[in-house]
């Protein structure tokens, strides 16, 4: 057991601390300890092996034969979540993002946010030969975070919307079985023990009295990777629903319509072109024309608020699409899986004026969505998140 504690304290260490271990009577490394020793000091060693496989730093493209062996061997050593930080760790302190680039790298690579938002900065560099590749990694991420918000999101806006109307087109998942009930009490049979009903009611999800426009604006700066994949994924979602209209919109200091790339969220993604500065006032300007009927438009700003424009025409603005009956509601950027990221004063100002201005996990999306449309106050909801 003391052996397992030195060796252990000797990976943490690295490679120069061996002699003193020694002498305290460490009996040497297993071979799956030498090699992820060799691993982790390829990235975090001092004296250790470059991942380039000559010298320091990140190599050239000859190397990538040598960089997938590790990719290999840190998968084999460690879990995902481990392999995931290893990864980001490898870019940041190597320089590897050229490498990023080549098809074999990008097929062996464990899928997480922040390698997927390091990907979406570099698209524009992508040769021919990796972009396939290129896709199929976001892909993965995709079908990851679609698979845990897809349903959760089209139940939300079902429950919040088509209470009233009632459709003659029958569809078992549309059936409002309160009001069902409710009409059909007097055909309540005895002998049967059951409601035989006269007429099933169908919620209607295609009226246009119902029909709600939801927007999304969305900041493409460069500290907005991981808040652009979750909200590209739910716009995807929102537009493929019947009883909402969609729009997403993408800025930095100018303004990119990609309302028409919805149909596909890799598509989407790799629409965004992030870095660059902040024009948040001119993008609300844009985004005023898609309000036609106020009532029923919900409209989200996803920003860090680092406004490069004019703040003041900023604050203006989301005043301005408050005081017209609009829904509006600020979501901060997230970062290192869920750590809000923002401008404190200019979101205090925001939330002054009574919006909502918050950071929002993943999983608490489809139930915001919900509140959001039966236009509850989100002032409770708001101060739930703040305090996880």
């Amino acid at each position: 057991m003391q052996n397992e504690q030195m060796a252990r304290w000797r990976l943490i260490l690295g490679s120069e601390t061996q002699d003193n271990f020694t002498e305290m009577g460490l009996n040497g490394l297993s071979q799956e300890q030498l090699l992820m020793d060799n691993a982790l000091a390829a990235i975090y060693g001092t004296d250790g092996e470059s991942l380039g496989g000559s010298g320091r730093g990140a190599g050239n493209g000859s190397s990538s034969p040598h960089i997938s062996k590790w990719l290999g061997d840190i998968r084999s050593l460690f879990d995902s979540e481990m392999v995931a930080i290893v990864q980001n760790d490898a870019i940041e302190r190597k320089g590897l993002k050229q490498l990023l680039l080549e098809p074999e790298l990008l097929e062996n690579l464990e899928t997480n946010l922040n390698m997927a938002s390091t990907l979406l900065m570099l698209k524009d560099q992508i040769p021919k030969k990796s972009k396939e590749s290129a896709r199929k990694f976001i892909q993965k991420i995709v079908e990851e975070i679609n698979n845990k918000m897809e349903s959760r999101i089209q139940r939300a806006v079902t429950a919040a919307l088509n209470k009233r109307e009632h459709s003659p087109l029958p569809s078992a998942s549309a059936i409002d079985f309160k009001y069902t009930i409710a009409r059909n009490l007097r055909n309540y049979s005895k002998e049967l023990n059951t409601i035989i009903p006269e007429r099933i009611y169908f919620f209607d999800r295609a009226t246009k009295v119902n029909r709600w426009n939801v927007i999304l604006d969305i900041d493409q700066s460069g500290s907005m990777g991981e808040s652009i994949i979750y909200s590209s994924i739910m716009a995807c979602i929102l537009a493929s629903m019947s009883s909402v209209n969609t729009h997403i919109v993408a800025f930095d200091t100018q303004i990119m319509d990609l309302t028409d790339l919805c149909q596909d969220p890799v598509d989407l993604l790799f629409g965004f072109q992030m870095g660059g500065g902040t024009d948040i006032a001119k993008s609300l300007a844009y985004c005023q024309q898609f309000i036609e009927s106020p009532s029923k438009t919900l409209f989200f700003l996803i920003s860090d608020l680092d406004e490069g424009g004019n703040r003041a025409s900023l604050l203006n603005r989301i005043q301005e699409i408050k005081d017209s009956g609009a829904t509006v509601i600020v979501l901060l950027a997230v970062a290192d899986g869920g750590r809000p990221y923002y401008d404190e004063t200019t979101a205090q100002r925001i939330s002054s004026m009574g919006i909502p201005c918050f950071a929002c996990s993943p999983e608490k999306l489809p139930e915001l969505l919900e509140k959001a449309l039966k236009k509850q106050d989100l002032t409770e909801f708001a101060k739930q998140i703040k305090k996880k």
